[in-house]
């Protein structure tokens, strides 16, 4: 499998395929085809000087109304690596990732991004677990006030009030400054090295949906992606944005990243917004998860490839597999009833019928209907 030596699919695509061959195989990998942004030269160069990709997107214009204006808002996908060492001081590390998450975000306020959404648990490396939350929660209001602008920034938190568990959380924070509310992470992955039962819960809050200034958000934690059932009861509880701050690896994943969140996409009237992290996380002492594989010291390759996907099926190219990132994408949110208008998924949604099934199907003594001669 690839690691940091391979930069995207996009790029090797336009290097390897003639013109005409690559607007056929954009057209059905992406969909309509989204116009670059504009962005400030002052943006472009504050990314090049901090080394990190920039990228600006359109998605095609909602089609016009007679009773509603087009409700334009930007939303800002941030990708990172970790700056030290797993070896560093958790406060040494936590400063590093800081600094870096506010240079970027300084260039986000300078695309004119409404709504931002760091990766998951990106405030230290993937199983760093004694930063308290609170420094992070101080650091993320004063950036949404700063700059006017709603952060989603997903933590570890230790719940002090219930024994220190430990949740899996992405804490949503107004343009005011204000904390709006958590969402936690409802589906615990035991997968290979991403054991993650042995040291988080299952969340217990529910789907809840944000109302925020430029439009209802939600936040489907990492492997939330992989439950429809999930993207669902956030679009139902009236999301038309749903971010999903993610850390997958390549050997794990990397061949469902580009289907799942525009599947949801499409599927649940709304916009997406896919989050991964990016690069290697290599720790002290060996570990191993009990799958017959040798023991390790990381647990792959984060493959990032961050990207926007719209309800009519069309997305953002995705940043590249190697390098911190920002993806800025301009949506119009009117998309989201006019492809509910022309699909009409949730109108023919048969959701009782689902719904009393599946009361049947959790009941200890439920037998699967099954036809046989």
């Amino acid at each position: 499998m690839a690691g940091a030596e391979w930069e995207s699919l996009e790029q090797c695509l336009e290097k390897h395929l003639p013109l005409p061959e690559l607007q056929e195989v954009k057209r059905i990998l992406y969909g309509k085809e989204t116009r670059l942004l504009d962005l400030p030269r002052r943006a472009v160069e504050a990314a090049n000087q901090g080394d990190f990709e920039l990228q600006g997107h359109a998605f095609a214009a909602a089609a016009a109304e007679q009773m509603r204006p087009p409700r334009l808002i930007r939303v800002g996908l941030v990708q990172n690596k970790t700056p030290l060492s797993t070896k560093a001081p958790v406060a040494e590390q936590v400063s590093a990732l800081h600094k870096r998450i506010e240079a970027i975000v300084e260039v986000a306020a300078m695309c004119g991004v409404n709504i931002i959404c760091f990766q998951e648990a990106w405030s230290k490396s993937l199983v760093v677990l004694s930063l308290p939350p609170l420094i992070s929660k101080c650091f993320d209001e004063k950036l949404a006030k700063k700059h006017s602008m709603v952060v989603i920034s997903p933590i570890l938190e230790r719940d002090h009030s219930h024994g220190d568990v430990l949740w899996n959380t992405a804490v949503v924070v107004s343009d005011s400054g204000a904390v709006l509310g958590k969402t936690r992470k409802n589906h615990i992955p035991r997968v290979g090295d991403f054991n993650e039962s042995t040291y988080y819960m299952e969340g217990n809050l529910g789907h809840p949906v944000f109302e925020t200034h430029f439009g209802k958000i939600a936040v489907n934690i990492c492997y939330g992606r992989h439950h429809p059932l999930n993207w669902l009861m956030y679009s139902i509880n009236g999301a038309e944005i749903i971010f999903n701050p993610s850390a997958t690896i390549g050997s794990l994943s990397e061949s469902f990243w580009p289907i799942e969140a525009r599947n949801a996409a499409i599927a649940n009237h709304c916009f997406t917004c896919a989050i991964n992290r990016v690069g290697q996380e290599c720790f002290p002492n060996e570990f191993t998860s009990g799958d017959g594989e040798k023991a390790h010291k990381d647990f792959g390759y984060f493959y990032g490839s961050s990207y926007v996907a719209a309800p009519d099926g069309s997305r953002t190219p995705g940043l590249s597999r190697n390098r911190d990132g920002l993806l800025v994408a301009e949506l119009d949110l009117n998309l989201c009833r006019q492809m509910n208008d022309l699909w009409s998924f949730k109108m023919t949604g048969r959701y009782k019928m689902y719904a009393e099934e599946l009361a049947e199907a959790v009941k200890p003594d439920y037998n699967p209907h099954i036809v046989r001669e």
